[in-house]
């Protein structure tokens, strides 16, 4: 990366588990549906699609069980242009699944990913020879809630020094409540999410999470470690704290179809403006892009406007950018 970031020559390395994901049309109650549409779910996968949709060189490594959803995983996320030959089938443990249910203008998840091959993995996983000549590896709180050998895989991944990797390290915080017993997951999540380079943290989780009038330079004063932070103040704007200071970018105004994948899509976005070393404004603006194009589709990987639509936006003046881009987010 530029500006004393890690080199930019290498892959981007993600890791966690990806499901496959089972959803009724919007309109439709998972109770009464006939029919339910198979994709796959899963943040870090879904970083990765996005980054590979943006040109980004991009690994993800997992596992899966040897049945025939694991092979539907694959194949989905091999299509898009993801490096996906480091992951591990499992002959013992199933593929996860997850359940969409409609509920008006949210959407409930239920997960059936107890005992799955994702969540055998250990620290071992970072073994992996791609990591020895990575940009960035990027983990989320997901992992961590799955299995104490998940979590031990994350806690060892952010305890090596930066000077004895190559990498950058990037943590969504992605509080899933329903993976944490109660009561556990603020403390554990906090403390990985500091021993990050680039952390990103919705401002709602946080405040669910360590205390409900949090503001965004509180939850830097939580966090003070990571050399960037990025705080997502849903639908309104990202906050950014690092090393150009405290900087602040509206979000597009986009039609919102299902939220789901709209952060995973906003890093994607923000980890390849800062690998193109365009500046941090830059960066923060293709993440919106990027989140907008999830927030239109129902499943969490949606696709993105062409890239001479995508530069027009990002060369707009800062004045010009929230009504301007507002207005061209749905062309």
């Amino acid at each position: 990366m530029t500006s004393g970031w890690q080199s930019a020559e290498g892959a981007v390395v993600c890791i966690g588990e990806t499901m496959a994901a089972l959803a009724p049309a919007p309109s439709s109650s998972l109770e009464c549906a006939d029919d339910l549409r198979v994709s796959v779910a899963g943040a870090e996968s879904n970083v990765a699609m996005y980054l590979a949709d943006l040109g980004v060189p991009v690994s993800w490594l997992s596992a899966v069980g040897d049945d025939p959803l694991g092979r539907r995983v694959l194949a989905e996320v091999g299509a898009a242009g993801v490096d996906v030959s480091g992951v591990r089938c499992d002959p013992e443990r199933p593929t996860g699944l997850l359940v969409k249910e409609p509920t008006g203008s949210r959407t409930r998840v239920h997960y059936y990913r107890g005992n799955s091959a994702a969540s055998a993995m250990g620290p071992d996983v970072l073994d992996d020879d791609r990591l020895g000549s990575a940009s960035v590896l990027h983990l989320t709180g997901v992992t961590p809630a799955l299995s104490p050998s998940c979590r031990s895989l994350v806690a060892t991944a952010l305890g090596v020094p930066a000077a004895e990797r190559p990498y950058a390290i990037s943590f969504d915080v992605n509080h899933r409540p329903a993976l944490w017993p109660p009561g556990t997951a603020a403390t554990v999540l906090r403390d990985l999410a500091d021993r990050a380079d680039i952390t990103f943290v919705g401002l709602d989780e946080a405040r669910e999470l360590w205390g409900a009038d949090l503001q965004p330079a509180d939850v830097r004063a939580l966090l003070p470690q990571p050399r960037l932070l990025v705080v997502k103040d849903g639908g309104h704007s990202a906050i950014s704290f690092g090393d150009e200071g405290v900087l602040t970018v509206p979000a597009l105004d986009t039609d919102v179809v299902e939220p789901v994948g709209a952060g995973d899509a906003f890093a994607a976005g923000v980890l390849t403006g800062l690998l193109r070393g365009g500046g941090m404004e830059r960066a923060l603006r293709l993440g919106h892009i990027t989140a907008a194009s999830a927030l239109k589709v129902t499943a969490d990987h949606g696709p993105l406007p062409d890239s001479a639509w995508i530069e027009r936006l990002l060369e707009l003046p800062t004045s010009e950018w929230a009504a301007g881009a507002g207005a061209s987010s749905r062309g």
